[in-house]
């Protein structure tokens, strides 16, 4: 059993009171990335620490320091710190402390991948790593209860059964999957910490909604989690934004992604499936941005793990748009997301499915109609420079 700390016995019963109750979390993150972005660059030109040009996958014009995730990472860290002490949040510390290591190992791994430039199949089994050690803290035993629900109506054999065989392969599918996706993501100034800025907001209003409206043995961490990722991005994106002062790196990607996991799979404690397919949504473009990577990848006879400039974002560049305006359609199309994952706080289940459905039905005729699936050289190709 996780201990509890910081027992509250005011109610509270609005979103201003929840907001009132929590919104120093964010704050923390908030002042903590701010202050540590600048001191992480400073450090990084120092050392060296920097992402060179190159002639294919990085178009900037100079280097650039790393060390951005470090920056991210001590903010959400200061942010999970916060809601220990605050007098009136109850928390299960054994599983914020333990999605804080794993949060820290991530971050490790993606800076040894900045630094040293890891094989791509080491760097996915330390994911695979990590993703065991939050299995083991318990995350995902509820949402496989909730998904085997849906195909077994009485509890029994079959039930435990469905529970053992999906249990683990799900989780790695969630953990991995979203921080490969946010890794995509990052290949534009401020395009993935302004992504998952937005979509830890999206996670913060189903939060909240839960928090308020369901009878549910876990709320707080949920809360906590979006806003600690909301603020610590926050505060690194006036430096990362175009042009760039420093980069994220694989060290902050992952982080910000493996922080979506564990939130994805906290709404799947509500052992509700619409919840944790709101969640998925809320997450819709970096996984369409995935799943458009491995298909446009094995249409064309590449290897899934290669890197290549063909993600959606290079393609509207490569189309005549400015970085800026990529950046703007994107944090366009994940608020579009959010809203229709969030969508679910308002409609029953079966109908929040019917609109995800029609949404990744307007994802797919999107790829099909702006031909997506083509390889870089088989398109015209637009100045790739980061202005």
């Amino acid at each position: 059993m996780s201990t509890i700390v910081a027992v509250s016995n005011t109610p509270v019963t609005t979103w201003t009171a929840v907001l009132a109750q929590y919104w120093p979390i964010a704050l923390v993150s908030l002042g903590v990335s701010l202050l540590a972005t600048p001191l992480c660059r400073y450090v990084a030109l120092r050392l060296g620490i920097v992402d060179r040009p190159d002639d294919f996958l990085k178009p900037h014009k100079s280097p650039i320091p790393y060390l951005g995730g470090v920056a991210i990472c001590l903010g959400w860290l200061a942010g999970i710190a916060a809601s220990f002490l605050a007098p009136d949040i109850e928390v299960r510390t054994r599983i914020l402390s333990g999605v804080a290591a794993g949060g820290l190992a991530i971050m490790l791994i993606g800076l040894f991948d900045d630094l040293r430039v890891m094989r791509p199949t080491v760097k996915l089994a330390c994911n695979i790593i990590v993703a065991c050690w939050l299995l083991y803290l318990g995350l995902g035993d509820k949402l496989v209860r909730a998904i085997s629900e849906v195909f077994v109506a009485e509890e029994g054999l079959q039930e435990r059964w469905l529970e053992a065989v999906y249990s683990v392969p799900f989780m790695l599918l969630i953990v991995v999957g979203a921080c490969n996706a946010s890794n995509l993501i990052d290949g534009l100034d401020g395009l993935c910490a302004g992504v998952l800025g937005i979509i830890s907001l999206g996670f913060c209003v189903l939060a909240i909604h839960l928090r308020l409206y369901c009878d549910l043995e876990v709320e707080n961490e949920r809360i906590i989690l979006s806003l600690a990722m909301l603020g610590a991005a926050a505060g690194f994106l006036p430096f990362n934004r175009n042009p760039a002062k420093i980069f994220l790196g694989d060290a902050g990607s992952m982080l910000l992604g493996l922080n979506a996991a564990v939130l994805i799979l906290l709404f799947g404690e509500a052992q509700k499936v619409r919840w944790m397919i709101g969640a998925l949504m809320v997450f819709g473009l970096p996984t369409a941005d995935m799943c458009l990577t491995l298909a446009r990848r094995w249409r064309n006879g590449r290897p899934l793990m290669q890197g290549d400039r063909s993600h959606f974002y290079d393609q509207l560049h490569d189309r005549g748009l400015s970085v800026r305006q990529v950046v703007a359609i994107s944090y366009a199309l994940t608020l579009a997301f959010v809203l229709v994952g969030t969508s679910v706080i308002f409609l029953r289940t079966r109908y929040a499915i019917l609109v995800y459905g029609i949404a990744i039905a307007l994802v797919v005729a999107g790829v099909w109609k702006f031909d997506m699936v083509s390889i870089e050289g088989q398109r015209p190709k637009a100045d790739n420079s980061q202005e």
